[in-house]
Parts: structure tokens; C-alpha cells; sequence
């Protein structure tokens, strides 16, 4: 036994079993790999807008104050957020991301004798988190490629702690009814703690949003996560939220490292939140540019995921890698899904008008070419 494979062992079980999270294909990485200068990236959900004139404008005012640490308790951003979403600021924990909220509910809450329960093509970072912390990880099959939520009630026991729920879910973009919901999370024990992961809320349609945080009153046990990095276009900056109990919250906190926003974060998230045009127009953009590309899935005889977040999964009826890798060539960077169980598909980001055409041509040239 060699000195690298000793220190290995000396990292705790769950860690030395981890495969690390693999994120969407970089664009600096792909024109060093094929020398390309004309490349659309729609594999990370990203906003295609970049981000919005109020979050750059308060960028730019707080450059001056970097060299002071930011403000630990993320004081204004709450007060924003505790206005707009009629909330008391005791009930929010913002994190480095949603991502790391769900982190600090692993940590939180789990040990190596509980049991955790999510879905079948559900977020890759819920397995992570759980066996990170050496939880055991219970996973309902999907029911038409989203949540069966009776499955998923029948895999919770006296040992269940968590379980997380991704609405609208990602890769695949389905979407769980109001009634559906409200129902599952009145028949779990109050032991059982339900994350709602609302990283896509914003994309959701009137019609069919749930009033999730009206239910934090009569579910002590529930807690909602969203984020800036969608909507609101501040992937780069990571900001997220949760909603939850004020008991909840206060544990969270508790774990919660000092300064885990960083104050160009705080500050553009809080602007973000109040620019309500910028939130419009990416809401427009996304329907429109969700109807083109599925327009013409349907004119090349292709079906997908029916998605109410900014992406959408379309089935290829063959492995998908060989298109992906060919798409790369073409300067395309889309998401395979392999890894979510769905080897068929591919899933697209939607982009602006221009870069989704760029997306549908090179998408056309390779099913021809293949």
C-alpha cells in the first residue's frame, strides 16, 4: 500500500466513495481543446441575458469597499427578501448558492444511521450531500420522469430525516401540482424534514406556481431553497436562500460558515431582487425560446421532456454521447444526462434567439452526419 492510497483512508467513508460533481463543459476549455471561436454553451442553465443593470450597477458601487469583509449576517439582502416575500428575516439562511443550504441540512441533520429520500433523475448534489455525511441515500423510481411522490412516501421510516424534492426538477423539468404537494407534505412525519428545492420558481407560470411559503406557517418541518443563479443571472456570484421555521433557520445558521456571501454577492442579489423588467424579460425570453427549440424537436420528429424551467431534455432514442461529442466539434456545448440515468437524452439550456438557431443547426448538421 502506497502513501496516497493511506492518506485516502484516512478521509471518512462516505467521502472516499464520492465521484466528484461534474459541472457543464467550460467555454475557455473547449476553444483551448478544438481552437473553435464561435461557441454557444446552453448546458448550465445559465441566464442568457447576463446579469441585469441594477445588479451591475451595484457591482461597480461596492468595488471601493472590498477591502472590508461583508457583512456576515447578510443583513439588507434579508430585509429585501423578507419584504418581497412576506417573511420574517429570522426564517432565512442564505448560502454560497442553494447548493450549499443543502449541504448545511446534510450536516445539519444527518448521521450515519439515517436515511435520506429523493427521486430518481432527481439533482446529482442530493446523493452527494448524503453520502458525504455517510447517510444512507433511498431513491423512489421516477413516475414519467418526474416524482412519484407515493413512492417516495413508501421509502419513509422511523429512520427517515430528509427528503428532497426538486420543483420544478432538474434535468428534467417536471413539475409537481399544488394539491400533489401539499398533500405529501401533510402525510410525512413531523421527524421528517421535506426540502423543497425551488431553483427554477421563477420560470414556473402563474397558473401553475404553488403558494409554498403560506405553507411554512403550517409545516415546521418544511423548508424552501431558491436561488440567484437562475432567473436572476448571478450564477457566477453563487447566491441562494432558504425559507424555513425560525428553529430551523437558527440551526442552519449555526453551521453556517462567517462571510460565506461575499459582498459583490450580497450586494447584486439585493439589487437583482428589485429589478423587476430585467425578471420580465428573462421570463419572456425563456418562453419564446423554449417554443423554438421544441418546435423543432417536433419538425425533426424528436420528443422531450414536457420542462417548466429554463432547459429542456430531449430524447435522442439512441446514446447520447456520440451527438454530444459531435456538437462539441460544432462549437455547441450542451448537458448529457447519462449520470442522471437517461443515456437517450441531451439537455439544452435555453439561450437567446440567436443562440439557440446556432444550437438547432448544428443539432440538424449532426443527425444528418451520425
Amino acid at each position: 500500500m502506497n502513501k496516497k492510497e493511506n492518506i485516502s483512508q484516512l478521509a471518512v467513508q462516505g467521502v472516499q466513495k464520492l465521484i466528484p460533481y461534474k459541472a457543464g463543459k467550460p467555454v475557455d476549455e473547449l476553444e483551448r481543446e478544438l481552437g473553435l471561436t464561435e461557441i454557444v454553451k446552453l448546458a448550465s442553465n445559465e441566464n442568457a441575458l447576463g446579469p441585469g443593470s441594477k445588479a451591475i450597477a451595484a457591482i461597480k458601487n461596492t468595488l471601493p469597499e472590498l477591502s472590508r469583509y461583508p457583512d456576515g449576517n447578510g443583513f439588507a439582502l434579508k430585509m429585501a427578501l423578507a419584504k418581497k416575500l412576506n417573511v420574517s428575516i429570522e426564517q432565512i439562511t442564505l448560502g454560497n448558492g442553494s447548493n450549499e443550504i443543502l449541504e448545511l441540512l446534510a450536516r445539519t441533520f444527518l448521521t450515519p444511521e439515517l436515511e435520506v429520500v429523493f427521486s430518481q433523475h432527481a439533482l446529482a448534489v442530493y446523493p452527494l450531500v448524503t453520502q458525504a455525511v455517510g447517510a444512507k441515500a433511498c431513491i423512489a423510481p421516477a413516475l414519467n420522469y418526474g416524482h412519484d411522490l407515493l413512492a417516495m412516501l413508501a421509502l419513509v421510516n422511523k429512520k427517515t430525516r430528509l427528503v428532497f424534492i426538486a420543483n420544478p426538477n432538474n434535468p428534467t423539468g417536471t413539475l409537481l401540482s399544488s394539491i400533489d404537494l401539499k398533500e405529501f407534505i401533510a402525510a410525512l412525519p413531523e421527524t421528517v424534514i421535506c426540502v423543497l428545492d425551488e431553483a427554477y420558481f421563477e420560470f414556473v407560470d402563474d397558473a401553475n406556481k404553488s403558494a409554498t411559503i403560506a405553507w411554512l406557517n403550517e409545516y415546521p418541518n418544511l423548508i424552501i431553497t431558491r436561488t440567484f443563479s437562475k432567473a436572476y443571472g448571478l450564477a457566477g456570484l453563487r447566491v441562494g436562500y432558504s425559507l424555513s421555521s425560525l428553529e430551523v433557520a437558527d440551526l442552519l445558521n449555526r453551521v453556517r460558515q462567517p462571510f460565506n456571501n461575499n459582498a459583490l454577492a450580497l450586494t447584486a442579489a439585493e439589487a437583482a431582487l428589485s429589478d423587476n423588467e430585467y425578471l420580465a424579460e428573462t421570463i419572456a425570453m425563456n418562453n419564446k425560446g423554449m417554443n423554438q427549440l421544441t418546435s423543432a424537436f417536433k419538425e425533426m420528429g424528436l420528443s422531450w421532456i414536457p420542462s417548466y424551467g429554463n432547459f429542456v431534455s430531449v430524447n435522442l432514442k439512441q446514446d447520447a454521447m456520440p451527438i454530444y461529442e459531435a456538437l462539441l466539434k460544432k462549437g455547441v456545448i450542451v448537458r448529457p444526462v447519462a449520470n442522471y440515468e437517461m443515456s437517450d437524452f441531451l439537455r439544452i439550456s435555453i439561450g437567446t434567439e440567436q443562440e439557440n438557431q446556432f444550437f438547432i443547426k448544428a443539432f440538424k448538421d449532426v443527425l444528418t452526419e451520425i
